[in-house]
């Protein structure tokens, strides 16, 4: 299990190959009525989602300093965990190979190319990818990094949260976007026993069906978000703090939509569906909220045709 201390480290690791992102209080009614609502800009590092924070902080491990470690790479990736990899392995001298559903969209594979890295399209979702990836692995290898089930990534996701709270000492309440769950796993552990709220659409709803069945199992992929949150299963490090999640909130793909036409109007940002899906949940009330609750809102990622928002 992630805990605070390993979040602390990995920003440690991080610091200066990453982007600070900022946050923005929005004012109240902005987009919320009555309330202000504070967002983690994610969306803002330079592949265009949070993942870079976990990338990078596989890849500057300990471990990888043997002179005997490989210089490689692989990955199965929705797009953003992929890009992320590509992006921190160029700027560490290491050789990075993913593997991508062809249900990517084509924004972000046209990214992959100006990174250098090698890409698989494999047919199906991200289960058929990371089936892919692994067997890359066992035949070559490669350094292995997994998009949301490993420590080193939870650790590096969790940054997000830690320099939020770090700006915003008075928030109370933190609402993330779950899919297999590397960022909502390093959020409790940044979160110091805060609430923390996971948000999910019924195409990408991992922890809702895990706490249903009371132990991890596969769900259907599909909807707006599934190409950034389309895990088939929550990831172990989710799982293992599950307890610490106050509620898991479930958005139609309707008001994702919704949340991503808001947040262009309130701040002229543009969010991905995935991005999005956790101010969906704010938005739409799913959220119960006392008088005196402070909420943060980690807006995660931005790889999406701005053509698509609507307006």
């Amino acid at each position: 299990m992630v805990e605070l201390n390993d979040v602390q480290v990995a920003a440690g690791r991080i610091h200066g190959l990453v982007r600070r992102t900022p946050s923005l209080r929005v004012e109240p009614d902005a987009l919320v009525a009555g309330r202000a609502v504070t967002l983690k800009l994610d969306l803002l590092q330079p592949t265009g989602s949070f993942k870079v924070r976990g990338a990078a902080s596989l890849l500057t491990a300990p471990d990888l300093g043997r002179s005997d470690a490989t210089t490689a790479v692989v990955a199965a990736s929705g797009g953003n965990f992929g890009l992320a990899v590509a992006w921190a392995a160029a700027r560490l001298g290491r050789e990075a190979t993913v593997f991508v559903p062809a249900t990517t969209p084509a924004d972000k594979l046209a990214h992959f190319a100006r990174l250098g890295a090698d890409v698989e399209v494999v047919p199906g979702f991200y289960a058929e990818a990371l089936a892919a990836a692994e067997a890359y692995r066992d035949a070559t290898g490669a350094r292995w990094a997994h998009a949301y089930d490993q420590a080193e990534v939870v650790a590096g996701q969790g940054t997000a949260a830690l320099e939020l709270l770090t700006d915003h000492p008075e928030l109370t309440t933190l609402v993330v976007a779950c899919g297999g769950g590397g960022l909502l796993a390093g959020t409790v552990a940044a979160a110091g026993g805060r609430r923390v709220v996971a948000v999910e659409t019924p195409g990408t709803a991992t922890l809702h069906a895990a706490r249903r069945a009371g132990h991890p199992v596969d769900v259907e992929v599909g909807g707006l978000a599934a190409s950034s949150l389309g895990a088939r299963r929550i990831g172990a490090h989710a799982w293992a703090v599950q307890d610490r999640v106050e509620q898991v909130v479930l958005v139609a793909d309707d008001d994702v939509r919704e949340a991503q036409r808001r947040l262009w109007a309130a701040t002229r940002l543009v969010a991905e569906p995935g991005g999005a899906v956790a101010l969906a949940a704010v938005l739409g009330g799913a959220v119960p909220l006392g008088p005196h609750d402070q909420i943060g809102v980690l807006v995660c990622g931005a790889n999406t045709d701005p053509g698509t928002i609507p307006v």
